[in-house]
């Protein structure tokens, strides 16, 4: 079952109310998306603790019904 992308962003705005969200379905399967994601929340995290952040957020559907995802942290 694909994931649907405002199901993305609502998860991501769960953990992150202040963040702009902006999600693209690369391929139109609904499995391969990219995110850009840009909060102040962020602010003085390394871009990799972002990501891990967001993944988190998640909630453990990276990899299983959300098979690929393109993220583009910021801080605000």
């Amino acid at each position: 079952m694909a994931m649907e992308a405002a199901e993305i962003e609502r998860l991501i705005k769960e953990s992150f109310p202040d963040a702009r969200v902006e999600i693209r379905d690369l391929a139109g399967d609904g499995d391969h998306y990219a995110a850009t994601v840009v909060s102040p929340s962020f602010k003085g995290m390394s871009r990799v603790k972002q990501h891990q952040a967001v993944y988190a957020a998640l909630k453990g559907n990276m990899g299983g019904v959300l098979h690929a995802l393109a993220l583009q942290t910021a801080a605000e």
